[in-house]
C-alpha cells in the first residue's frame, strides 16, 4: 500500500475513533476550531486553566498549542499541558501564531519549544523563520512576502533540523518535512485567507490526524492534503460566492472528507540532500 493510499483511509479512522483533541487556542478562532474538528469527526475540547490542563492533556489523542491571543498565563498552561502530553505519549502540535511580530511572542514560542517535546510545528514562512532566528517580515500575525524571498522547502528543512520536529509551512503550496524526507502538497484555495481562523483550524485538524496515525510526517501530510482538497470543494459548492458562503461550505466539505479522494499528484514526496531543501 502506498503512502497516499494509506492517507486516504485516515479520515475514516478519525470518524471511527473520534479522538479527543485538546486545544489551548486563541479567542478569535475557538468556535470555528471546535466546529471544524466536529466536522471531521474528532472530539474537541478547549481547556486553559492551569488547574486542569495536565489532566486533560493526558486523556487526549493530540494536544494543540496556539499562540494567537497570547498571555503569560497561557504560556504557563501550555507548558504544563505539553509536559503532561509528553509523559503520556500524546503528540503535541505547536502553531506559533505571529512569532516574530513582537519579542514577547517569539520568546513565548521558544520557551514552549525549550520545555515541551513538540511533534509538529505548523506556521507560515515568516513564523517558522523567526522561530529559528532568521529575519522575516511579519505584519500582525500574517507573513509578509516571505514566500517570494525563498523556497519554503529549504526553510522547512532547516527548521526541522534545528527544532528537532516535523515542520509544516503553509502557503501557495504546503510543505512538510522531518528534515530528511517530506511532502509538497498542491491544493487549497485563496478563499482560505479571507476567513479568519482557517490556519488555526488547519493545525487542529492535523492534530486529529496525528491522533490516529503515529507517523507524524504522514499524518501531517494527510491533514494538509485533505484540508486543501476540502477548500477546493467548498469554493465550488458555495457557487464561487464570498467568504460567508465559503465558510459554511467548508465545514460541510470537512465533514465529507472521507467521501472524496485526494489526487495522487496533489501530494508529492521528496527526499532532501544533506543540508538543503527538497530535490525530486
Amino acid at each position: 500500500m502506498t503512502a497516499i493510499s494509506e492517507m486516504q483511509l485516515l479520515p475514516q479512522e478519525i470518524k471511527r475513533r473520534r479522538p479527543l483533541v485538546h486545544n489551548i487556542t486563541n479567542v478569535v478562532v475557538t468556535n470555528f476550531t471546535a466546529n471544524g474538528l466536529l466536522a471531521v469527526g474528532a472530539s474537541p475540547v478547549m481547556a486553559y486553566a492551569r488547574e486542569e490542563v495536565a489532566d486533560m492533556a493526558k486523556m487526549a489523542g493530540a494536544l494543540v498549542l496556539n499562540l494567537g491571543t497570547l498571555s503569560a498565563e497561557l504560556v504557563e498552561a501550555a507548558i504544563l499541558a505539553g509536559r503532561s502530553a509528553n509523559q503520556h505519549g500524546v503528540p503535541v502540535l505547536l502553531d506559533p501564531v505571529g512569532a516574530g511580530a513582537t519579542p514577547f511572542r517569539t520568546k513565548a514560542a521558544l520557551e514552549i519549544l525549550n520545555n515541551v517535546r513538540v511533534s509538529l510545528v505548523r506556521g507560515n514562512a515568516a513564523e517558522v523563520a523567526n522561530l529559528i532566528g532568521e529575519a522575516a517580515a511579519i505584519k500582525g500575525v500574517d507573513a509578509d512576502g516571505m514566500e517570494e524571498a525563498e523556497a519554503p522547502t529549504d526553510l522547512a528543512a532547516r527548521a526541522a533540523h534545528r527544532i528537532g520536529s516535523v515542520v509544516a509551512i503553509s502557503g501557495r503550496e504546503d510543505v512538510i518535512t522531518d528534515g530528511e524526507t517530506g511532502y509538497v502538497i498542491h491544493g487549497g484555495h485563496p478563499m482560505l485567507t479571507r476567513v479568519t481562523g482557517t490556519g488555526c483550524l488547519l493545525t487542529s485538524v492535523m492534530g486529529a490526524f496525528a491522533a490516529v496515525e503515529s507517523d507524524i510526517l504522514k499524518a501531517g501530510a494527510a491533514g494538509l492534503a485533505f484540508y486543501g482538497a476540502a477548500a477546493v470543494r467548498a469554493y465550488a459548492a458555495a457557487g464561487k460566492r464570498g467568504p460567508g458562503s465559503f465558510q459554511t461550505a467548508f465545514l460541510d466539505a470537512l465533514a465529507e472528507m472521507d467521501q472524496f479522494p485526494v489526487a495522487e499528484d496533489a501530494v508529492i514526496r521528496h527526499k532532501i540532500p544533506a543540508g538543503r531543501g527538497f530535490l525530486q
